[in-house]
């Protein structure tokens, strides 16, 4: 029976990825249950098991998406810093289930091959665009690039940031990177 399912979605890997997408933005990664994905894509309750072993086996390959679609806005965003900056908040911002689940590696097998390639690239996309304009070595400089832009997303997705920030996440960011980098 799950087979003629999973053949009916076409892709049930994605399929469960969506559901786990949807079911944690609704209540975050703690609630999420692979019963409740099985029920959300229409399959047999055994089917989420069967394609990620267990809760941790697929939020590591939602994490791995993550960092890939995260290494994709970093590289869109171009050559200017502030810019790359703003496109870290949008992903935070635009995918934040991906977001809550990528930087806690309690959550999932965070020595898996798959997302440990996925996150060594984004973090390549920031080291490689922080050292072109510094012009110093890359590792203190991205790792402070870094906490200021995932500080900023993080403050920003739980709602600590004052109301005088206003309500574009981007521009607002955008404002503070750019006192920092410019």
């Amino acid at each position: 029976m799950a087979r003629s399912r999973a053949y009916h979605h076409g892709d049930l890997r994605r399929a469960l990825l969506d559901a786990a997408v949807e079911a944690m933005t609704e209540s975050g990664p703690a609630a999420l249950s692979l019963r409740d994905l099985a029920r959300r894509a229409g399959v047999s309750h055994a089917a989420p098991a069967h394609h990620f072993g267990d809760k941790a086996g697929l939020l590591t390959a939602l994490a791995a998406q993550g960092f890939d679609r995260l290494t994709e806005a970093l590289r869109g965003a171009g050559d200017d810093l502030v810019e790359v900056g703003v496109a870290y908040v949008g992903f935070a911002v635009r995918h934040r289930a991906h977001f809550e689940v990528m930087f806690r590696p309690d959550l999932y097998h965070a020595d898996d091959a798959e997302v440990t390639a996925a996150r060594a690239r984004a973090g390549e996309v920031l080291r490689t665009g922080v050292a072109r304009h510094t012009g110093r070595g890359p590792e203190v400089d991205s790792l402070a690039a870094w906490s200021i832009v995932h500080g900023f997303a993080t403050l920003w997705l739980a709602g600590a940031l004052p109301p005088r920030v206003g309500p574009d996440p981007e521009a607002a960011a955008r404002t503070v990177i750019s006192r920092l980098f410019a």
